[in-house]
């Protein structure tokens, strides 16, 4: 293992995050929030200390980047952004406590929106502008982003964009990896741009609009209100978000083909499809069973239900609505939605669409293989033939997830978590949705969860960011050895 180029470029992410605190440096000075020093010093300290151990691992000799290597880089450079992100939150004493402080900053960089927070509004603006900006940087990946830097360096990324990007199949956009980065980013930055001019026709404040799209196209969900979206009572700014939800839970490859003119490969895909067919008709259930029962008109019901149910399908968390007061059917699917997660690529969260689609065909396929044994059969997509190989990572990935919710639920009961916010947190956490049901509803937080329960779930987002196998791998002995 390269010890020294891993050194290296841990410096550069360290680094980078610092100098990202510029901006929400620069709001804690324009609001007068009290919040700047502690941004100075963050700054500071994170900036030197990535400097000084650049310019002592700069020397290098070896630049080849193992698998292995750019494994340790991703889970290593997830769990030190945590780190650092708790600086401001720490210094200020907005959140004094560690463990509170490292789980917001972890549920910032992983795109959860899990919250500790019990008085939002009455966090100073600075904190909530970093607060906001971690899942964006989050969103699409810390260390896609130091990819797009990384031919100024004179390191190949392939191994880091394997390790780092939400996807069971890498979809390389461009021959070079570092112009896949950079055309990824391009879209991002211009969806993100975008939005926040659109919420700013919807009269939404600059702060609140740039705070807003940094935690929707990541699909993070946390917002500077308590009352989340809900608090604009605006049914302009609803659909606005609710289109841009949707947007940041398809394939961003689709979103690259779009914008070079392939317009028919992008509404032909399979995985595309089967996102909006899964997402139409989980609103048409949530919509008929709302309306009357909780909204007397057909347009109050198709809005809330319809934001609902794409912010918890793409794993955003905002909230309109406090559906927990909703019948049971729709709790069901909302809960069920958690699971879903938006498409592979994307920056939402959960199982997949695409895993759904496939392991929905093979296990078709299975059943046609008892019914006509002698039968040729194969997993398709969009009739490309799908490996074997692939098969099994899939069947393995939905096993451990689904064998890793099970015993967070167990651990998170024997904590004191009655049933349904156990069975909810654990899933809430382990796809990066946010709010749950019972005591981490949409109008709760986490604040009550017990401090080994905080550090539990704080390492099952980690594990639904890096789609669990990054992380098993790298715990696992026999990663080390040689």
């Amino acid at each position: 293992m390269n010890a020294r180029l891993i050194a290296y470029m841990m410096a550069v992410l360290v680094f980078c995050l610092g100098v990202f605190m510029i901006i929400p440096l620069t709001a804690a000075f324009y609001y007068g929030d009290g919040s700047a020093p502690a941004f100075l010093i963050s700054m500071t300290v994170t900036c030197a200390l990535g400097a000084c151990v650049f310019l002592i691992t700069r020397h290098r000799q070896d630049l080849y980047l193992s698998h292995r290597d750019g494994m340790v880089i991703v889970t290593l450079g997830w769990l030190i952004a945590g780190l650092i992100a708790t600086m401001p939150y720490l210094i200020s004493g907005a959140i004094p406590d560690f463990t509170d402080a490292y789980f917001e900053s972890m549920s910032g960089f992983t795109t959860t929106g899990a919250s500790i927070l019990q008085n939002i509004e009455a966090m100073p603006e600075g904190i909530l502008l970093w607060r906001a900006q971690t899942q964006w940087l989050g969103g699409m990946g810390i260390i896609v982003l130091s990819i797009a830097i990384l031919p100024f360096l004179g390191i190949g990324g392939m191994e880091l964009y394997k390790a780092e990007t939400p996807s069971p199949v890498v979809d390389k956009l461009t021959p070079r990896i570092a112009e896949t980065a950079k055309a990824l980013w391009k879209i991002y930055i211009f969806l993100t741009f975008s939005l926040i001019v659109l919420l700013l026709i919807g009269k939404m404040s600059l702060y609140d609009a740039v705070c807003h799209a940094f935690t929707t196209m990541p699909t993070g969900g946390f917002s500077p209100k308590n009352a989340s979206v809900g608090y604009y009572q605006s049914a302009y700014i609803d659909i606005v978000i609710l289109t841009f939800m949707f947007l940041a839970g398809i394939n961003f490859s689709l979103h690259y083909k779009l914008v070079h003119g392939n317009i028919k490969r992008f509404f032909l895909d399979p995985e595309f499809r089967a996102y909006l067919c899964i997402t139409v008709a989980f609103i048409f259930l949530v919509f008929t069973d709302v309306y009357v029962s909780i909204y007397t008109k057909i347009t109050d019901a198709l809005r809330y239900s319809s934001f609902q149910v794409v912010s918890i399908i793409t794993t955003t968390g905002f909230v309109t609505a406090d559906f927990e007061k909703w019948p049971a059917l729709s709790q069901v699917i909302l809960f069920i939605s958690m699971f879903l997660g938006g498409m592979a690529g994307s920056t939402g969260g959960g199982i997949k669409i695409m895993r759904i689609i496939l392991l929905a065909k093979h296990s078709y396929l299975e059943i046609i293989r008892i019914i006509h044994p002698h039968a040729t059969t194969m997993v398709k997509l969009g009739g490309v033939p799908v490996s074997q190989t692939i098969m099994r990572s899939i069947w393995g990935f939905f096993l451990l997830f689904m064998g890793i919710y099970i015993l967070g639920v167990i651990i998170l009961a024997a904590l004191g978590l009655d049933m349904v916010t156990a069975l909810t947190a654990m899933a809430t956490c382990m796809s990066n949705v946010g709010p749950g049901f019972g005591g981490v509803g949409p109008m709760d937080n986490f604040a009550s969860i017990p401090v080994a329960g905080k550090w539990f779930l704080s390492f099952s987002m980690l594990l639904g960011r890096l789609e669990i196998y990054t992380i098993i791998v790298f715990l696992i002995p026999a990663f080390w050895r040689k």
